[in-house]
């Protein structure tokens, strides 16, 4: 019996022991599966990112080849603008020896319109013709600017034979003196002194003011409306006046 008890005891510690041994080895097993687990997921996240950063290349390469093809469309674009820009300057100098020329005669008419016409603001005028002498020989003018200013200068010429003026200036004469001068269009210029004693008008057939105390309210008159202190109304001028000088 104790042989059987000492035998008993002997296969319960051995089975204890296997059993201890079955689940060392199962408890191995599940940490080496956690373990294998974890770097499956770190691989997977590895994988994800490296997808995601592909993907992001890819998305970059194709915005700087939009990008390159852009600028290879505008590159093209500004040498067109360019050969047009040579091509324009060629006849823009072409142009310009042409101009040059006219606008000289331009300016060279303008004294002789006003040496032919009734001598009013005659310091103005020829002033005016004098800057744009000046102006036509400097080189940091454009042409097109050159010819504005001429052609304005030609348009206030056009826009006296339009227009009512009133202004104060010197009367020509053994002794100049200041007065009032109205100048209708280019029908006829009178003028009336400072006083209001004396009036008169400019004779072409005389080359000279002619006094005539005749005209003194009309002159008076016009004044007041060309300085539109009265409504527009009837402005009598000497019928004999002619429009210009004699050359």
């Amino acid at each position: 019996m104790l042989v059987m008890g000492v035998a008993a005891g002997v296969s319960a510690q051995g089975s204890r022991a296997v059993l201890e041994q079955a689940v060392d080895t199962q408890v191995s097993s599940q940490n080496a599966a956690a373990k294998g687990q974890d770097r499956i997921n770190a691989l997977d996240e590895e994988t994800r990112k490296a997808m995601a950063d592909y993907r992001a290349l890819l998305q970059e390469e194709a915005a700087v080849r939009r990008y390159n093809e852009q600028l290879t469309r505008q590159v093209e674009a500004q040498r067109d603008a360019l050969a047009s820009l040579d091509t324009q300057l060629g006849q823009i100098e072409a142009t310009a020896r042409e101009v040059m020329p006219l606008m000289q005669r331009m300016i060279d008419t303008l004294p002789q319109i006003v040496a032919a016409d009734v001598p009013f603001l005659e310091e103005e005028r020829a002033r005016r013709v004098a800057d744009l002498s000046a102006m036509l020989d400097r080189a940091d003018v454009t042409v097109a600017e050159k010819y504005r200013r001429i052609l304005e200068a030609y348009q206030v010429e056009a826009e006296y034979g339009r227009t009512l003026e009133a202004y104060q200036g010197a009367l020509p004469g053994e002794a100049a003196r200041q007065v009032e001068f109205l100048r209708v269009g280019r029908v006829a210029l009178l003028y009336l002194s400072l006083d209001g004693s004396e009036a008169g008008y400019w004779s072409a057939p005389d080359q000279a003011f002619v006094v005539d105390a005749d005209y003194r309210n009309a002159v008076r008159q016009g004044l007041k409306v060309a300085r539109r202190q009265v409504a527009p109304d009837w402005v009598q001028v000497p019928a004999l006046v002619s429009a210009g000088r004699a050359p």
